[in-house]
């Protein structure tokens, strides 16, 4: 559920920009430019941040933790049950 709410807002808040920005736009000779701008670049935040977000669910690589620092962390914390030495 945590992952649901961000994806839905921000999804909606671009797609409204990309869809209700255009209309804003007032009338002049490079109307069709500007509302293709506003577009594409609705569109590219939206993929960007989609990305980003997606990127940080899952990541590929974790993070890197030295030996020592396991063992602090095992002598601070105790042993886990069923971890070697």
């Amino acid at each position: 559920m945590g992952v649901i709410i961000p994806l839905v807002s921000v999804s909606a808040f671009w797609l409204v920009i990309g869809l209700g920005g255009p209309f804003l736009v007032p009338k002049g000779v490079n109307r069709g430019i500007v509302q293709t701008m506003i577009v594409l670049t609705a569109v590219c935040c939206w993929l960007f941040w989609i990305l980003v977000y997606l990127h940080q669910l899952n990541p590929l690589i974790g993070p890197q933790i030295s030996v020592k620092t396991i063992r602090w962390i095992s002598e601070k914390w105790g042993d886990a049950k069923g971890v070697k030495n």
